[in-house]
């Protein structure tokens, strides 16, 4: 039988990880929040918060209810305080209260009546919350419809939704039938059953995503190039670095992309390339010990001091800088 503890230190992992105290003989949620942002310099690689062996069927969602971040234990562990990475799609609904996110160092305060998607590869950690009742489903790509797929990469980066009444209460009522199948493991149908649901709970979600989006940008031919341009940037920013490889790709003009980019989104294809590549120079400078220059080759940057330019014009700070602010 899996333990309660276990279960949560797997689903509620995303949003940080749990331990258990017992007060007065009572369950107590500690959250172990990251507010001490040091990490090692030996850090070699940016932990990755993986699937328990108890959840192999790559599904977990739960509704739990959370205290005030000032009843964090100070003696906690120290890769507890280390933002990480999941290995898996999580969604976290939040019911009442409020919490702050930091997701690809940009923080979000998040409130009840609300939604944030994470995409696997996104680093997060916990900044604080107070009085929080939270539904987290994580799974893995194995169980989610490959069209769902598509549409989340999408939605990188983070993105909040606030939902109005009517789709919360939807989603809410979504989410309560998947906890009750995720419970009831003895059903001839049990993996099925909760893999259809949670995948509906999934669709309601991205739809609201969508329609939060104006129908007329949905359909348009600047957000379909636009869209396929930002799929290509996220497993070419390491080789391709201007615009012109981009449309080449695409078998569009050079002009032809920056207008459908900046129509789309209000900035040229140039700002994007480097809005991506300096995103993993400062998960680098946050989680490795390598030194700013083995950071710019590793980026497919050869020319060192126009990677150093670059990164304090995208940032207003130098690299050096943003590593020693981020490890105090």
């Amino acid at each position: 039988m899996i333990s309660r503890a276990s279960k949560l230190d797997w689903i509620a992992g995303d949003i940080c990880f749990l331990k258990f105290a017992y007060v007065n003989q009572l369950p107590y949620a500690i959250f172990t929040l990251s507010a001490d942002r040091t990490v090692s310099k030996k850090t070699k690689f940016i932990p990755v918060n993986t699937i328990a062996a108890s959840f192999d069927i790559g599904i977990a969602i739960e509704r739990t209810y959370f205290g005030n971040s000032e009843a964090i234990s100070s003696d906690s562990p120290k890769e507890t305080k280390q933002s990480h990475r999941e290995d898996r799609h999580s969604f976290f609904i939040l019911e009442s209260g409020t919490i702050a996110l930091e997701v690809d160092f940009q923080e979000y305060k998040i409130e009840s009546s609300s939604v944030i998607y994470m995409h696997p590869d996104q680093i997060h950690r916990v900044l604080e919350f107070k009085e929080m009742t939270v539904t987290s489903l994580g799974i893995n790509n194995e169980n989610l419809n490959p069209e769902y797929i598509k549409l989340l990469e999408k939605l990188i980066p983070a993105r909040l939704l606030v939902l109005n009444q009517e789709a919360f209460n939807l989603i809410a009522e979504t989410s309560s039938l998947c906890i009750k199948f995720f419970e009831r493991k003895n059903d001839k149908l049990y993996q099925s059953l909760l893999k259809d649901c949670c995948n509906t709970l999934v669709a309601l979600i991205v739809s609201e995503y969508l329609a939060a989006v104006k129908s007329t940008e949905v359909h348009s031919r600047f957000k379909v190039i636009s869209d396929a341009f930002k799929s290509l940037l996220e497993s070419n920013f390491l080789s391709i670095k201007s615009p012109s490889g981009f449309a080449q790709k695409l078998n569009i003009t050079t002009p032809y992309l920056n207008e459908c980019v900046r129509n789309s989104t209000g900035h040229p294809v140039s700002y994007h390339i480097h809005q991506r590549v300096i995103l993993e120079a400062k998960r680098l400078l946050y989680h490795s010990n390598k030194s700013v220059k083995e950071i710019a080759a590793e980026l497919g940057y050869d020319d060192y001091p126009y990677f150093s330019r670059l990164f304090t014009k995208v940032t207003g700070m130098t690299a050096s800088t943003f590593r020693k602010k981020n490890l105090e």
